[in-house]
């Protein structure tokens, strides 16, 4: 089956969501959005900003065929955790609504894929990052690069 049209969407899901598109021309493009909750807002406005964020992306992009994004299996802390989930959560409804094929990549497969080591560090995917001419802002961004260009290079990632 061929590759459904659109852009190609990676996400590094967090607090500060790292995230990079490749258009439907083949450019790139990439960055970061953040979802700190602001003043005076209530716990899930985060998770709707998000939603928000998404199709904003998409109608820029015109169309959104695929959506790949970092797996996460452990966190360092609840809050993480949660806001991980939350966001995955909003992610997952909203590509069935929009009937987007998404699939989550593990951090070991996209660590090996841009390192050559499934255990790298921030430094070391930033550095590997920058060698292919990329110039991420911070490791979120860098990420969000990483797993697109798995899905690129791999083949990997929904079709």
């Amino acid at each position: 089956m061929p590759p459904r049209a659109g852009a190609v969407l990676a996400l590094d899901l967090g607090t500060t969501t790292g995230w990079a598109l490749r258009t439907s021309d083949g450019r790139i493009v990439s960055g970061t959005q953040d979802f700190r909750p602001r003043r005076f807002e209530g716990g899930g406005m985060r998770y709707l900003r998000f939603t928000d964020w998404l199709l904003e992306l998409a109608m820029l992009s015109r169309g959104i065929g695929r959506v790949v994004f970092e797996e996460v299996r452990r966190h360092a802390g609840t809050d993480a955790a949660h806001i991980y989930g939350g966001l995955l959560g909003a992610l997952t409804s909203w590509c069935e609504e929009h009937e987007i094929p998404y699939q989550g990549v593990p951090v070991g497969v996209i660590k090996r894929h841009v390192t050559g080591k499934g255990n790298a560090d921030k430094t070391a995917v930033m550095a590997a990052i920058r060698a292919r001419g990329f110039a991420p802002a911070d490791d979120n961004e860098a990420d969000a690069i990483a797993i697109l260009l798995w899905a690129i290079e791999t083949g990997g990632g929904v079709r």
